[in-house]
């Protein structure tokens, strides 16, 4: 019964235009000094369609609020919602598995695997997930390449393209399975100026043309004339 009520509050909330629905969460990290509070009841709302960028100072408690949408971390308690699904009620197999059909995520540091090439980088989250047709996954690997404008390069591995070109095809992999949602956790913390605009302009078009929910942490506030929707986090608290 718990699990369909839940369930029901997920449905209604995608079904008003909400794909993120966040209700009063808490997560505290233990230490040897005692428990740090990351999160202190943030509740927040990402409609369909949002570019929201998450900012604050470190510690403020964005990445925790990200790694928790995402399901790589757990709260201690409130209700986290995504495009139907209750991801604080599933445990961390589930929430793997669902990370995986669900989410795009893109990481500051690429984590890309340095022995695969680029291409494979791509077709290996396709075959993690057996989300399209084997035959069809290399063609559609060099479409995302070719989307992010790297497809020149779809043979080299990793270590042989610039960082800028590396979270191009991070961003390409996030597209892999087509997910609804993508969430970026300081994307552009490892690119000089020129290089993280281009790779703003990138989200954007995913968002505004391509019809992409994107949810991003970032220190950088040029982000704030590009993003739908700009969200203050202090002390792991929503400010603004």
């Amino acid at each position: 019964m718990l699990k369909s009520r839940t369930r029901r509050k997920a449905e209604r909330a995608a079904a008003d235009g909400a794909i993120i629905t966040i209700r009063d969460l808490h997560k505290a990290y233990r230490t040897p000094a005692g428990d740090f509070p990351a999160l202190r009841g943030v509740d927040l709302r990402v409609n369909r369609g949002d570019f929201m960028a998450v900012v604050g100072k470190s510690g403020a408690g964005k990445s925790t609020l990200i790694n928790c949408v995402t399901g790589i971390d757990s709260p201690d308690s409130g209700e986290i919602h995504v495009d139907g699904s209750a991801v604080h009620t599933m445990g961390e197999d589930a929430r793997s598995r669902w990370r995986g059909e669900n989410l795009g995520v893109v990481f500051q540091f690429f984590q890309l695997l340095p022995n695969l090439t680029l291409i494979e980088n791509i077709t290996i989250a396709m075959d993690f997930r057996n989300s399209y047709p084997l035959r069809e996954r290399k063609e559609r690997a060099l479409h995302l390449l070719e989307q992010v404008d790297i497809a020149e390069h779809a043979y080299k591995t990793p270590g042989r393209i610039s960082g800028g070109q590396q979270q191009r095809v991070a961003i390409a992999r996030a597209l892999a399975n087509d997910p609804p949602v993508l969430v970026a956790d300081e994307p552009t913390g490892n690119l000089d100026s020129k290089t993280a605009g281009a790779i703003f302009d990138l989200f954007e078009d995913l968002v505004y043309n391509q019809g992409k929910t994107l949810l991003m942490v970032t220190h950088d506030r040029d982000i704030q004339r590009r993003a739908s929707r700009v969200v203050e986090m202090a002390d792991g608290r929503i400010e603004a």
